[in-house]
C-alpha cells in the first residue's frame, strides 16, 4: 500500500484516558518511521505514558480508513484504533506530542549543559530554557509519508499553545537533507545549538526553536467525530 492509495486522513486530539486504544499503534508508527528494531516498543510505551503526566502535555493523531484487505495485513492491523473512534478499519498513521518544558526535566538539563559549554551567558540560557513547549515526538508512518502530513500534525499541535516558543531536538543530517529538516526550516525553526551529543547516544543532534503561536488553517477534531 503506497501513499497514493490512501484514503483522506483526519486529525484528532489524543487523550490520556484513551491511551489503551492509541498508545500501541502510535508507538508502532514511531518505531516503523524511525526504522528502530522490533522490541523498542517495550520500553518506549511506558516512557510515553509517563510523559502524559507532565504539565501541558498534548497530542494529536492522524487517522485514516483502510480497505478490508489492507486491514488484515499484520503491518496495518497493528495501527487500528477502531475501538477509540467507532469507525471501522480506522488506523493511526501519524502522531505528534509534547509538553511544557521545565528545569527538572532531563532534556532541559541536557540543553542547558550544551549551551553552557558553548559559552552562552547565564541570562541567555535562562531565556532559552524557560517558557517553552517541548516538541517531543513527531512521526508519520511510511505508508502516509510524502503528503505533508507531518506539517499538518505539527501545526495542529502548536496552534493554541500558551508558551512563547517551541523547542525540539533532531538528529544532524548532512546538508539538512531529509523530510524532518525540510519541515522545520519551512516553518521557520532556527538554530539554538548544533552538534550536541546526548548522554547515552553517540549521534550529533541539533536544537531548534521558533516563536509561538504557529498557526495555519487546519481541521482538528477534539471530539473524535468525523470531519465533514
Amino acid at each position: 500500500m503506497t501513499s497514493r492509495s490512501l484514503s483522506p486522513y483526519r486529525l484528532v486530539a489524543l487523550h490520556p484516558q484513551d491511551a489503551n486504544e492509541w498508545i500501541d499503534p502510535a508507538v508502532h508508527t514511531y518505531v516503523t518511521a524511525m526504522n528502530y528494531p522490533r522490541g523498542t516498543e517495550a520500553h518506549r510505551a511506558p516512557l510515553w505514558r509517563d510523559h502524559m503526566t507532565r504539565p501541558g502535555w498534548y497530542a494529536v493523531g492522524a487517522l485514516m480508513q483502510v480497505s478490508s484487505i489492507d486491514a488484515l495485513r499484520p503491518s496495518i492491523s497493528r495501527l487500528r484504533v477502531d475501538g477509540m473512534t467507532g469507525v471501522d478499519r480506522e488506523v493511526l498513521v501519524g502522531v505528534a506530542y509534547g509538553y511544557h518544558g521545565a528545569r527538572d526535566q532531563w532534556w532541559n538539563q541536557q540543553l542547558r549543559s550544551g549551551l553552557r559549554r558553548t559559552g552562552r551567558p547565564p541570562a541567555e540560557i535562562e531565556r532559552i530554557t524557560s517558557d517553552y513547549f517541548e516538541l517531543t515526538e513527531l512521526h508519520v508512518h511510511p505508508i502516509a509519508q510524502g503528503a505533508r502530513l507531518g506539517e499538518r500534525l505539527l501545526l495542529a499541535l502548536l496552534a493554541d499553545r500558551p508558551e512563547s516558543r517551541v523547542l525540539l531536538s533532531t538528529p544532524e543530517v548532512a546538508g539538512e537533507a531529509n523530510r524532518a529538516w525540510s519541515l522545520y526550516r519551512r516553518l521557520g525553526f532556527a538554530d539554538v545549538l548544533r552538534g550536541f551529543t546526548f548522554v547515552g547516544d553517540s549521534r550529533p543532534f541539533a536544537f531548534l526553536a521558533r516563536a509561538l503561536p504557529c498557526r495555519e488553517d487546519h481541521s482538528l477534531q477534539r471530539s473524535g467525530t468525523m470531519t465533514p
